[in-house]
Protein backbone atom coordinates (compact mmCIF):
# COMPACT_ATOMS: atom_id res chain seq x y z
CA UNK A 1 0.00 0.00 0.00
CA UNK A 2 1.65 3.59 -1.03
CA UNK A 3 2.00 6.54 1.11
CA UNK A 4 -0.70 9.42 1.27
CA UNK A 5 0.28 11.83 -1.14
CA UNK A 6 1.05 15.49 0.92
CA UNK A 7 -2.36 17.01 -0.36
CA UNK A 8 -4.00 13.89 1.30
CA UNK A 9 -1.94 14.11 4.68
CA UNK A 10 -2.84 18.02 4.44
CA UNK A 11 -6.45 17.45 4.10
CA UNK A 12 -6.74 14.96 7.41
CA UNK A 13 -6.80 17.20 10.63
CA UNK A 14 -5.46 15.09 13.19
CA UNK A 15 -7.92 15.70 16.22
CA UNK A 16 -7.33 16.00 19.83
CA UNK A 17 -7.88 14.00 22.87
CA UNK A 18 -10.34 16.50 23.84
CA UNK A 19 -11.93 16.65 21.16
CA UNK A 20 -12.53 13.03 20.87
CA UNK A 21 -13.76 12.94 24.33
CA UNK A 22 -16.40 15.04 23.66
CA UNK A 23 -17.45 13.78 20.40
CA UNK A 24 -17.68 10.62 21.79
CA UNK A 25 -19.46 11.98 24.91
CA UNK A 26 -21.86 13.25 22.48
CA UNK A 27 -22.27 10.24 20.80
CA UNK A 28 -23.14 8.16 23.99
CA UNK A 29 -25.80 10.66 24.82
CA UNK A 30 -28.10 10.01 21.79
CA UNK A 31 -26.88 6.42 22.10
CA UNK A 32 -28.95 6.41 25.89
CA UNK A 33 -31.97 7.37 23.83
CA UNK A 34 -31.34 4.30 21.54
CA UNK A 35 -31.23 2.09 24.76
CA UNK A 36 -34.17 3.28 25.97
CA UNK A 37 -36.33 2.84 22.99
CA UNK A 38 -34.66 -0.69 22.22
CA UNK A 39 -35.80 -1.90 26.06
CA UNK A 40 -39.08 -0.29 25.42
CA UNK A 41 -39.52 -1.90 22.38
CA UNK A 42 -38.26 -5.66 23.57
CA UNK A 43 -40.72 -5.40 26.49
CA UNK A 44 -43.72 -4.14 24.18
CA UNK A 45 -43.36 -7.52 23.16
CA UNK A 46 -44.19 -9.36 26.64
CA UNK A 47 -46.65 -6.44 28.20
CA UNK A 48 -47.89 -4.40 25.22
CA UNK A 49 -47.77 -1.17 24.64
CA UNK A 50 -48.15 0.49 28.22
CA UNK A 51 -49.51 4.82 28.97
CA UNK A 52 -46.09 5.84 28.54
CA UNK A 53 -42.55 5.31 28.63
CA UNK A 54 -42.12 5.68 32.11
CA UNK A 55 -44.16 2.99 32.88
CA UNK A 56 -41.94 0.30 31.55
CA UNK A 57 -40.13 0.88 34.79
CA UNK A 58 -42.21 -2.14 35.90
CA UNK A 59 -41.18 -4.28 33.59
CA UNK A 60 -37.70 -6.14 32.60
CA UNK A 61 -37.08 -2.74 30.63
CA UNK A 62 -36.48 -1.75 34.20
CA UNK A 63 -32.31 -2.07 34.20
CA UNK A 64 -31.72 -0.66 30.70
CA UNK A 65 -34.08 2.43 31.31
CA UNK A 66 -32.67 3.50 34.59
CA UNK A 67 -28.63 2.91 33.25
CA UNK A 68 -29.27 4.69 30.20
CA UNK A 69 -30.50 7.66 32.62
CA UNK A 70 -27.63 7.02 35.42
CA UNK A 71 -25.10 7.01 31.91
CA UNK A 72 -26.74 10.40 30.58
CA UNK A 73 -26.75 12.31 33.92
CA UNK A 74 -22.38 11.39 33.87
CA UNK A 75 -22.28 12.35 30.58
CA UNK A 76 -23.74 15.62 30.74
CA UNK A 77 -21.59 16.48 33.75
CA UNK A 78 -18.66 15.57 31.71
CA UNK A 79 -19.73 17.95 28.77
CA UNK A 80 -21.10 20.92 30.85
CA UNK A 81 -19.53 23.06 28.37
CA UNK A 82 -19.39 26.81 30.07
CA UNK A 83 -21.26 29.94 31.02
CA UNK A 84 -24.97 29.22 31.39
CA UNK A 85 -25.07 26.51 29.08
CA UNK A 86 -22.80 24.82 31.94
CA UNK A 87 -25.37 25.42 34.33
CA UNK A 88 -28.35 24.33 32.54
CA UNK A 89 -27.14 20.80 31.60
CA UNK A 90 -25.51 20.30 35.46
CA UNK A 91 -28.71 21.19 36.50
CA UNK A 92 -30.33 18.79 33.99
CA UNK A 93 -27.70 15.97 35.14
CA UNK A 94 -29.45 16.56 38.65
CA UNK A 95 -33.21 15.49 37.14
CA UNK A 96 -32.32 12.34 35.31
CA UNK A 97 -31.61 10.27 37.92
CA UNK A 98 -34.09 11.53 39.78
CA UNK A 99 -36.47 10.40 36.55
CA UNK A 100 -34.58 7.07 36.53
CA UNK A 101 -35.30 6.22 40.75
CA UNK A 102 -38.40 7.59 41.18
CA UNK A 103 -40.82 5.11 39.88
CA UNK A 104 -43.93 6.90 37.98
CA UNK A 105 -47.39 6.36 39.13
CA UNK A 106 -48.63 3.51 37.95
CA UNK A 107 -52.54 2.89 36.83
CA UNK A 108 -54.01 0.03 38.23
CA UNK A 109 -53.91 -3.10 35.75
CA UNK A 110 -51.61 -1.87 33.41
CA UNK A 111 -48.78 -4.16 34.04
CA UNK A 112 -49.30 -7.60 35.14
CA UNK A 113 -48.22 -8.84 38.78
CA UNK A 114 -47.74 -5.36 39.83
CA UNK A 115 -50.32 -4.22 42.51
CA UNK A 116 -51.80 -0.71 42.69
CA UNK A 117 -54.09 -0.23 45.43
CA UNK A 118 -56.03 2.58 44.26
CA UNK A 119 -58.74 3.21 41.18
CA UNK A 120 -56.40 5.84 39.35
CA UNK A 121 -52.74 6.46 38.81
CA UNK A 122 -50.71 6.07 42.14
CA UNK A 123 -47.37 4.88 43.50
CA UNK A 124 -47.10 1.12 43.95
CA UNK A 125 -46.51 -0.07 47.33
CA UNK A 126 -43.98 -2.84 46.71
CA UNK A 127 -41.69 -0.32 44.98
CA UNK A 128 -41.49 2.42 47.61
CA UNK A 129 -38.20 0.15 49.43
CA UNK A 130 -36.63 0.25 45.81
CA UNK A 131 -37.08 4.21 45.78
CA UNK A 132 -35.83 4.77 48.93
CA UNK A 133 -32.72 3.22 48.43
CA UNK A 134 -32.55 4.86 45.22
CA UNK A 135 -33.15 8.41 46.98
CA UNK A 136 -30.71 7.96 49.70
CA UNK A 137 -28.15 7.08 47.20
CA UNK A 138 -28.83 10.02 45.52
CA UNK A 139 -28.67 12.21 48.38
CA UNK A 140 -24.81 10.56 49.43
CA UNK A 141 -23.53 10.65 46.07
CA UNK A 142 -25.04 14.29 45.16
CA UNK A 143 -24.03 15.23 49.05
CA UNK A 144 -19.91 13.85 48.41
CA UNK A 145 -20.29 15.29 44.86
CA UNK A 146 -20.45 19.07 46.40
CA UNK A 147 -18.02 18.48 48.36
CA UNK A 148 -15.51 17.08 46.36
CA UNK A 149 -16.26 20.08 44.22
CA UNK A 150 -15.48 22.69 47.33
CA UNK A 151 -12.27 20.87 48.06
CA UNK A 152 -10.96 21.33 44.45
CA UNK A 153 -11.87 24.97 45.07
CA UNK A 154 -10.17 24.83 47.81
CA UNK A 155 -7.30 23.46 46.10
CA UNK A 156 -7.05 26.71 43.38
CA UNK A 157 -8.07 22.81 40.91
CA UNK A 158 -11.29 24.26 39.92
CA UNK A 159 -12.36 28.62 39.70
CA UNK A 160 -15.43 29.43 42.17
CA UNK A 161 -16.84 31.53 39.64
CA UNK A 162 -16.93 28.61 37.33
CA UNK A 163 -18.89 26.24 39.32
CA UNK A 164 -20.22 28.34 41.96
CA UNK A 165 -23.73 28.53 40.26
CA UNK A 166 -23.86 24.89 40.01
CA UNK A 167 -22.70 24.22 42.81
CA UNK A 168 -25.90 26.39 44.52
CA UNK A 169 -28.58 24.66 42.50
CA UNK A 170 -27.00 21.22 43.51
CA UNK A 171 -27.60 22.13 46.95
CA UNK A 172 -30.92 23.41 46.44
CA UNK A 173 -32.14 20.65 44.50
CA UNK A 174 -30.49 17.94 47.18
CA UNK A 175 -31.99 20.12 49.94
CA UNK A 176 -35.09 20.00 48.11
CA UNK A 177 -35.09 16.35 47.43
CA UNK A 178 -33.92 15.22 51.15
CA UNK A 179 -36.69 17.40 53.20
CA UNK A 180 -39.45 16.39 50.55
CA UNK A 181 -38.50 12.57 51.13
CA UNK A 182 -38.68 13.32 55.20
CA UNK A 183 -41.66 15.14 55.45
CA UNK A 184 -44.29 14.71 52.32
CA UNK A 185 -42.86 10.87 51.13
CA UNK A 186 -46.46 10.34 50.39
CA UNK A 187 -46.43 13.87 47.45
CA UNK A 188 -42.75 13.31 46.71
CA UNK A 189 -44.02 9.44 45.30
CA UNK A 190 -46.43 10.67 43.36
CA UNK A 191 -44.96 14.04 41.70
CA UNK A 192 -41.70 13.32 42.16
CA UNK A 193 -41.03 11.82 38.44
CA UNK A 194 -43.58 13.75 36.90
CA UNK A 195 -41.51 17.09 38.73
CA UNK A 196 -38.15 15.73 37.56
CA UNK A 197 -39.27 14.69 33.97
CA UNK A 198 -40.72 18.28 33.27
CA UNK A 199 -37.52 20.12 34.78
CA UNK A 200 -35.35 17.53 32.83
CA UNK A 201 -36.67 18.88 28.93
CA UNK A 202 -37.12 22.43 29.97
CA UNK A 203 -33.78 22.80 31.07
CA UNK A 204 -33.16 21.03 27.42
CA UNK A 205 -35.03 23.73 25.82
CA UNK A 206 -33.56 26.28 27.21
CA UNK A 207 -29.65 24.55 26.50
CA UNK A 208 -31.12 24.65 22.79
CA UNK A 209 -31.94 27.93 22.80
CA UNK A 210 -28.94 29.28 24.21
CA UNK A 211 -26.81 27.10 21.39
CA UNK A 212 -29.11 29.00 18.86
CA UNK A 213 -27.90 32.57 20.26
CA UNK A 214 -24.67 32.16 22.34
CA UNK A 215 -23.82 35.29 24.25
CA UNK A 216 -19.87 33.93 23.82
CA UNK A 217 -17.88 33.12 20.74
CA UNK A 218 -19.33 33.21 16.76
CA UNK A 219 -22.92 32.07 16.61
CA UNK A 220 -23.98 29.29 14.47
CA UNK A 221 -24.51 28.70 11.44
CA UNK A 222 -27.76 29.56 10.12
CA UNK A 223 -28.90 25.80 9.39
CA UNK A 224 -27.88 24.96 13.08
CA UNK A 225 -29.78 28.09 14.98
CA UNK A 226 -33.24 26.79 12.92
CA UNK A 227 -32.27 23.27 14.04
CA UNK A 228 -31.69 24.18 17.40
CA UNK A 229 -34.75 26.90 17.70
CA UNK A 230 -36.84 24.39 15.96
CA UNK A 231 -35.88 21.37 19.08
CA UNK A 232 -36.49 24.19 22.00
CA UNK A 233 -39.96 24.71 20.22
CA UNK A 234 -41.18 21.72 19.74
CA UNK A 235 -39.93 20.79 23.11
CA UNK A 236 -42.06 22.98 24.99
CA UNK A 237 -45.16 21.88 22.75
CA UNK A 238 -44.52 18.34 23.61
CA UNK A 239 -44.03 19.58 27.42
CA UNK A 240 -47.65 21.23 27.27
CA UNK A 241 -49.03 17.82 26.08
CA UNK A 242 -47.07 16.33 29.16
CA UNK A 243 -48.44 18.74 31.48
CA UNK A 244 -51.87 18.62 29.95
CA UNK A 245 -52.88 15.28 29.54
CA UNK A 246 -50.65 13.36 31.95
CA UNK A 247 -53.60 12.82 34.86
CA UNK A 248 -55.84 11.72 32.05
CA UNK A 249 -53.11 9.82 30.56
CA UNK A 250 -55.59 6.33 30.66
CA UNK A 251 -58.84 7.54 29.56
CA UNK A 252 -57.39 7.49 26.05
CA UNK A 253 -57.18 4.84 23.30
CA UNK A 254 -54.07 6.24 21.83
CA UNK A 255 -50.98 6.37 24.09
CA UNK A 256 -50.54 10.20 23.94
CA UNK A 257 -48.44 10.51 26.93
CA UNK A 258 -46.19 7.82 25.31
CA UNK A 259 -46.28 9.71 21.82
CA UNK A 260 -45.63 13.09 23.70
CA UNK A 261 -42.56 11.09 26.08
CA UNK A 262 -40.90 9.57 23.05
CA UNK A 263 -41.48 12.63 20.96
CA UNK A 264 -39.51 14.54 23.41
CA UNK A 265 -36.98 11.52 23.91
CA UNK A 266 -36.57 11.75 20.20
CA UNK A 267 -35.98 16.05 20.13
CA UNK A 268 -33.33 15.11 23.20
CA UNK A 269 -31.32 12.52 20.69
CA UNK A 270 -31.62 15.29 17.90
CA UNK A 271 -30.18 17.97 19.98
CA UNK A 272 -27.00 16.03 20.59
CA UNK A 273 -27.05 14.63 16.99
CA UNK A 274 -27.34 18.65 15.49
CA UNK A 275 -24.61 19.61 18.37
CA UNK A 276 -22.02 16.74 17.47
CA UNK A 277 -22.42 17.58 13.69
CA UNK A 278 -21.96 21.67 14.45
CA UNK A 279 -18.98 21.04 17.47
CA UNK A 280 -17.11 17.84 15.45
CA UNK A 281 -13.95 19.78 15.46
CA UNK A 282 -14.60 22.23 18.63
CA UNK A 283 -12.15 21.95 21.55
CA UNK A 284 -14.16 23.05 24.48
CA UNK A 285 -12.19 25.16 27.24
CA UNK A 286 -11.29 23.10 30.23
CA UNK A 287 -12.92 24.91 33.61
CA UNK A 288 -8.94 25.64 34.22
CA UNK A 289 -9.08 28.46 31.93
CA UNK A 290 -10.35 30.60 34.45
CA UNK A 291 -7.52 29.56 37.19
CA UNK A 292 -5.16 29.68 34.81
CA UNK A 293 -5.39 32.63 32.01
CA UNK A 294 -3.04 32.82 29.27
CA UNK A 295 -0.24 35.17 29.83
CA UNK A 296 -0.57 38.39 28.06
Amino acid sequence: MSAPTPAARSAITPSTSVQRTYRYLRIAIAGTVVAIFASVAVASVSVGWLTSVSDYFYTPARNAFVGALIAAALALVALSGRGTERALLDAAALFAPLIALVPTTLAPGTVPDVVVPCTVRCFPPAFEADAANGVITYLIVGGLTVLVALLLVALRQVSLTAVGFSLVITTAVLVVVGASWLFAREAFLAQGHFVATTAFFGLFAAVAIINAFPRRGAPPAPVYRVLYVAIALALVGVLVVYVLLLPQADAHGLPIVLLAEAAALALFFAFWVVQGIEKWREDDPTLMAAVHPPAD
